[in-house]
Parts: structure tokens; C-alpha cells; sequence
């Protein structure tokens, strides 16, 4: 796996293969940061961002924000193996100091101390536990005005998101879709 663009594009990151991980496929990241940069939708850019990497496992995701200027992530990820690999991630990456990492199921964590700018949500395709958390990040306003949320699921799942979220767009690669969307 790789980083993709940035100044730390071409550089390997480590990932653990197992049944329980699903890496985000480079083809999905390199379409949604495209998006990100050019629709006429979407008011926030990477650069000088504040990103919260929810379900983050080896943190992909949160490695190419940085990469491509965000200011800082918090990486949020339960499993113990996974946050090994992450943090290893990040120090061979000299990027540690841009990045929090969270060691605790998602939603008893307390991320609500920064508001961001960007929200990718990556949970296990078969858990909807996750709009618990979105319900939260929306009552708590942990959101700055101009902000998106990034969700990733199974192409075949029907999550009830038209209470929290204002969808811009969803795009399918795959067995995967990304959902766009702003909180309301």
C-alpha cells in the first residue's frame, strides 16, 4: 500500500492482512481526494485541514490527509495490532507529531474537544454503529461551518442517513461506495 500524492507520495505504508481489516483499495482514495479537490460541492480542502479518522486501522486515509497538507488527524481505531502498525506508520513517516491516535471504541470516545473539517467513517461493512457517532458529532457540533463527511460502506447497504446528513453525492467503485454528505 502506498501513499498516493502529497510529499509523501510513493512512500509504503504498513498493513496488517487479516479477516477483520478492509485497507481502503488506492483506486477508492485517489477518486474521493479527487472529488475532494475539484467538485463544486464540496466547500473544504485537505490542506491545512482538521480530520477525524474514525474506524482508522492502519490509517490510510489520515497518512494521505497528511500527506497532502492537512494539519492534524486523530486516528480513532480499538484494535491493539492495528494501532502497532499505525503508529509504526507514522514515526517511519516522520509525521507522528501531526497525528492523535484514540485507542478506544468509537463511541465511548470523547473527539469532540476539536471541531473539524473532515470525517471519514470506515466501519465494519456489517456494523451500523457508526450512526450512533454521527448523531453525536451532529448534536455536539464538532463540525466547522465549511466541513464533509466521508462515509464508506458495502454498495448493498441501506443506512438511514437523511436525518443527520445532507447527502451531496454517493459514488460506487466496486463492492464499495462512498458517501459525501454535510451534517445538518
Amino acid at each position: 500500500m502506498r501513499i498516493i500524492s502529497g510529499k509523501l507520495k510513493g512512500r509504503q505504508i504498513r498493513f496488517l492482512k487479516s479477516k477483520i481489516t478492509r485497507p481502503l483499495k488506492d483506486i477508492v482514495k485517489e477518486n474521493i481526494f479527487n472529488i475532494l479537490k475539484h467538485s463544486n460541492k464540496i466547500e473544504v480542502q485537505v490542506n491545512n485541514s482538521r480530520v477525524l479518522d474514525l474506524y482508522s486501522g492502519i490509517g490510510s486515509f489520515g497518512i494521505e490527509c497528511i500527506s497532502r497538507g492537512a494539519e492534524n488527524v486523530s486516528f480513532i481505531e480499538k484494535d491493539q495490532k492495528i494501532i502497532k502498525i499505525l503508529k509504526e506508520n507514522l514515526i517511519s513517516l516522520s509525521i507522528a507529531n501531526q497525528a492523535h491516535i484514540f485507542n478506544q471504541q468509537i463511541k465511548n470516545t470523547n473527539f469532540c474537544e476539536n471541531k473539524y473539517d473532515i470525517f471519514f467513517f470506515d466501519p465494519p461493512f456489517k456494523e451500523n454503529d457508526f450512526i450512533e457517532v454521527l448523531e453525536k458529532l451532529n448534536k455536539k457540533k464538532c463540525f466547522n461551518k465549511k466541513h464533509i463527511v466521508l462515509i464508506h460502506r458495502e454498495k448493498n447497504t441501506n443506512d438511514d442517513l437523511e436525518k443527520i446528513l445532507n447527502i451531496l453525492m454517493i459514488r460506487q467503485y466496486g463492492r464499495s461506495k462512498i458517501i459525501f454528505g454535510k451534517f445538518n
